[in-house]
């Protein structure tokens, strides 16, 4: 399947959709439970498990909508999977909050893998979408890999350390917030290392 341009509204909604959904429900569920099959479940754990489908179906959509995936969005999705899976199946909040700090984790290892080779996978994952030079791309890299580190440790804090009406808002609104804040902060960086042709 050729690759598309999405509408960037439509591509954020597909991408966030799914997570201001679970917010939503959160709030308007929050110290609930229920009882199925003789098994009492927080109100918590149901949202997981129907966050599990709908981030399949939003990424399923934007795939068939641009005919392509980033390896970016393919992991996002298997940890979903795997975590959510793990959090419904164990009835454990735990495993879901735990679920960031994975995916920022192999993300920053990934990234720092790349570096100690030389090379910038971040490039290659993002395919020349930035006009920046090689150079430009490896201190693009070098700053998100330490960034998705601090998200993944900033995550584990959250959860380990507040309550679940603050992880939520904080995996909702501030991680989110925190890399768009990263990106928009790189503009002197896209402009020193901006390639010839851009000009």
């Amino acid at each position: 399947m050729s690759e598309r341009q999405v509408s960037p509204a439509v591509k954020i909604g597909l991408e966030l959709g799914p997570v201001l959904l679970f917010f939503l429900g959160y709030i308007s569920t929050r110290g609930q439970s229920y009882v199925i099959n003789g098994t009492e479940y927080d109100a918590f754990i149901l949202l997981t498990a129907a966050f599990i489908p709908l981030m399949g179906i939003a990424t399923f959509a934007l795939w068939k909508l641009s005919g392509r995936l980033s390896r970016l969005q393919l992991v996002t999705l298997v940890m979903v999977v795997l975590f959510g899976g793990l959090t419904v199946w164990l009835n454990d909040e735990r495993f879901f909050k735990m679920k960031p700090t994975a995916v920022y984790a192999i993300f920053a290892g990934l990234l720092f893998i790349g570096i100690a080779r030389g090379q910038s996978w971040l490039e290659l994952v993002m395919e020349g979408a930035l006009p920046l030079t090689h150079e430009g791309w490896m201190v693009l890299t070098r700053r998100l890999a330490l960034m998705f580190a601090a998200m993944a440790c900033a995550n584990e804090i959250v959860w380990r350390t507040m309550s679940t009406d603050a992880w939520v808002n904080f995996r909702t609104f501030v991680l989110p917030f925190a890399l768009f804040a990263f990106f928009m902060a790189q503009s002197k960086l896209f402009e020193r290392y901006k390639t010839a042709s851009d000009d």
